[in-house]
């Protein structure tokens, strides 16, 4: 029983720091990306091009595209093992009801993930509900880094803008536009888990033609389709919930002019136009493409790693006794 309690100890120790490393990763390569969705989003201009030239013509320009990182790597990477922890208690779980998992495929090694196998809709329940428990958690980081990012703002530290707003908002503050997060990252969450086992099963079974039977598949082959999956379920589930991520970028920096979900969206159709809803598309779909393909690619290879580590060490205990 101490065995199998320190056993799961252990998996959510790697899991917490397999996520925490692939989200760091991806938030400071990738800070530009959100720094320019951030600014887009806010000016109902929906010009890509005037927010970089706003940037670029700052006193010091390529510190100007980073503005924002310590926030976001903080928001991201807690955030990623928040969220990658509680998928993988969840699954591990599921795993064990008979109706919540999948049939395993012909060839069990020709999978690029050691991860386990549920259903559609046990992927679909378990992506949702894990990325709902993250938000809510990560809120307040999520309000920082948004007004750290846009210009309306002149914050100076981190611990200065949660001083501003706690002292002009108070704690709902910290929660603005948690209702639009959550309508856009649980239905996000849940649609890409079920699309990022869909297109690993894909690419896995496609790959396994090219593969004998009963061989394994290679590190790279995996990392090559864990990426690939993660980035194109990443800018599927990007274009389908990018209305909530524009109403909730207003909601947060002009809470005063957008108080709600519905309000919010429905000020801005009739303001600017459907168009406004997506205004930042090309650039999230990009920035979370990539993002996606990094932090599931790392994450998965870092769980690979260590799940062969502990078996090799189990296997070493066994023989010795």
């Amino acid at each position: 029983m101490s065995q199998k309690t320190s056993s799961n100890k252990s998996s959510s120790t790697f899991h917490f720091v397999a996520g925490l490393g692939s989200g760091t990763l991806g938030a400071v390569l990738l800070q530009p990306f959100d720094l320019l969705k951030t600014r887009v989003q806010q000016s109902g201009t929906h010009s890509i091009r005037a927010a970089i030239r706003d940037i670029a013509n700052s006193p010091n320009a390529l510190a100007g595209f980073w503005r924002g990182t310590i926030p976001s790597a903080l928001r991201t990477g807690v955030g990623s093992a928040i969220y990658f922890t509680t998928l993988n208690v969840v699954r591990q779980h599921a795993s064990t009801l008979s109706f919540a998992t999948t049939t395993s495929p012909a060839t069990p090694n020709a999978s690029s993930s050691s991860l386990p196998k549920l259903s559609n809709t046990a992927n679909l329940i378990a992506g949702a509900g894990s990325r709902a428990f993250a938000g809510f958690i990560l809120m307040p980081l999520t309000v920082i880094k948004v007004r750290y990012e846009s210009n309306l703002y002149s914050y100076k530290s981190i611990a200065g803008a949660a001083a501003d707003i706690y002292r002009t908002e108070r704690l709902p503050g910290f929660f603005a536009g948690f209702g639009a997060t959550a309508m856009r990252d649980a239905p996000y969450a849940g649609l890409y888990v079920l699309s990022y086992e869909q297109f690993k099963k894909r690419l896995s079974s496609w790959q396994s033609t090219g593969i004998g039977a009963g061989m394994g598949m290679g590190s790279s082959m995996s990392a090559t389709i864990n990426f690939s999956s993660g980035a194109l379920a990443g800018a599927t589930c990007s274009f389908i919930s990018n209305p909530f991520d524009a109403v909730k970028t207003r909601i947060q920096l002009q809470p005063r002019d957008y108080r709600n979900m519905v309000q919010a969206c429905r000020k801005m159709v009739t303001e600017e136009g459907v168009r406004s809803l997506y205004d930042g598309l090309a650039l999230r779909m990009a920035r979370k493409a990539m993002s996606s393909a990094l932090a599931w690619m790392v994450y998965e290879e870092l769980v690979r790693r260590a799940e062969a580590t502990l078996r090799h060490r189990g296997n070493n205990t066994q023989g010795h006794v």
